[in-house]
């Protein structure tokens, strides 16, 4: 049943179940497309810089402040030029996967297509493939689910380390910025507790269901943290150097974004000038924190700033641009997880069972994030696991199975399938790695605890 809850800012014909209105225009699956694309059903939504914003927003997160780790394991010229490749190859997969939602959108006649709606009208082009093309849209959906909420147990945890270390030291905090002391001053509390805290103002932020309406909150973040990426940048800048004895761009958010622009066409600009900007910010921030902080570079660079009141000020503003951006990446989950549970209730009961899902899956994150209260490896857990199928290996198979049948070269498909080979590796190798430190920093910490009972 149709529920009276506003998602977005057109209407949402990203479902099978759902068509354009009858008065727009209809492409069959065999008329020619559009040489340039242009969406069904007019042109509501996000401008070119409330895009831009929120495209900054979802890739400038906690995942920027750990390449400085990234950096150390890598090695001082392996890691930027690793964080440079990795760069141009995300930005080339955004860049396919528009291509191909474009292709596909205009091939179907829908105003517009979810990641997993191009998986799944992809699949339907080649013949072997077409009767498990719904398996194609639930294998995105899961993965996207999997990406979004584990960046979202990320930022959990990434608030409790911050805001703990202020609150716990701030007996301690002086003027002097030149001491890079961080020893605890008052009694130390749990991490967990903090993550607790932080549960109901989370949960209110998510019940702003239109990302439209995100955008003024989301500048406001993005000025915050940009503030505080300056002074850090100062400091890592004006330290003495000490002397020395996986992290992949948010690219399921690309749809989400470019599905609610006035202009899409106008998206390639977004794109590539965010991107451009956020592998920067990501190549420069890895290499100098890792210069500055050596071998003492923690999971993320903030917990290395020294205990002033003006880097204190930074830990907390940079903590209010990552409680925003949770917003920004629980809306993708929610947009996959809430229509559906909806459609199945009356209006009466649509809003509530909207809130109640929301409140869930808060819960569900924030859960998670005790379970493994470690910023390093819940990073890389989440960026192995999914981040890697949907950046790397998914875009380029989906370029395949939608334009093999039109003279698609042999280089381009040679291309595409070395893209996901890669990806492929990283995601096994990754993962393995991920859990089996988990596992290890896990049984450490018990045997820790044995040996301090004993």
């Amino acid at each position: 049943m149709a529920s009276d809850i506003n998602y977005q800012d057109g209407p949402d014909f990203s479902r099978r179940d759902e068509s354009p209105a009858e008065d727009e225009p209809i492409h069959s699956p065999g008329s020619p497309r559009q040489t340039e694309y242009e969406r069904i059903g007019g042109r509501t939504g996000s401008s070119f810089l409330q895009t831009l914003i929120h495209l900054l927003k979802g890739n400038i997160g906690t995942g920027l402040l750990g390449l400085p780790l990234a950096v150390k394991n890598a090695g001082l010229v392996l890691g930027p030029l690793s964080l440079l490749a990795m760069g141009i190859v995300a930005v080339h997969c955004m860049n396919l996967l528009v291509r191909c939602a474009h292709h596909l959108s205009a091939k179907m006649g829908k105003p517009f297509l979810s990641y997993g709606d191009a998986v799944e009208y992809g699949m339907e082009n080649v013949s072997w493939l077409s009767r498990h093309s719904l398996w194609g849209r639930r294998v995105v959906n899961m993965f996207l689910n999997i990406t979004q909420l584990g960046f979202c147990c990320v930022y959990f945890v990434f608030l409790s380390d911050n805001v703990k270390q202020v609150v716990e030291t701030a007996n301690g905090t002086t003027g002097n910025c030149h001491n890079n002391q961080t020893a605890v001053i008052v009694p130390s509390y749990d991490s967990r507790l903090y993550m607790l805290f932080f549960l109901p103002f989370i949960i209110v932020l998510v019940f702003i269901r239109n990302l439209k309406y995100l955008a003024p909150l989301s500048l406001v973040a993005n000025i915050s943290m940009c503030v505080s990426l300056v002074l850090i940048y100062y400091y890592c800048l004006t330290k003495n150097y000490q002397k020395k004895d996986s992290v992949i761009p948010n690219l399921h958010q690309v749809l989400p974004l470019e599905n609610k622009m006035q202009n899409p066409r106008n998206f390639t600009t977004v794109l590539y000038l965010g991107m451009g900007i956020v592998t920067t910010l990501y190549i420069s921030l890895g290499t100098i924190g890792y210069i500055g902080f050596g071998e003492h570079i923690r999971g993320s660079i903030t917990l290395n700033l020294p205990l002033c009141w003006l880097y204190q000020a930074v830990k907390l503003l940079y903590s209010f641009g990552i409680y925003i951006t949770y917003a920004l990446q629980f809306y993708v989950s929610a947009e996959i997880l809430i229509p559906p549970a909806v459609a199945r209730c009356g209006p009466r009961w649509a809003l509530m069972v909207d809130l109640s899902i929301r409140v869930a899956l808060v819960v569900l994150t924030c859960a998670l994030a005790i379970l493994i209260p470690e910023l390093d490896l819940v990073i890389s857990l989440v960026g192995s696991v999914s981040s890697s199928a949907l950046a790397l290996i998914i875009p380029p198979l989906l370029q395949i199975i939608t334009f093999h049948n039109e003279d698609m070269k042999l280089w381009v498909m040679v291309k595409d399938i070395g893209i996901s080979l890669i990806g492929f590796v990283g995601f096994v190798a990754g993962t393995y790695i991920s859990i089996q430190e988990i596992v290890a920093r896990n049984s450490s910490r018990h045997n820790g605890t044995h040996l301090q009972l004993l």
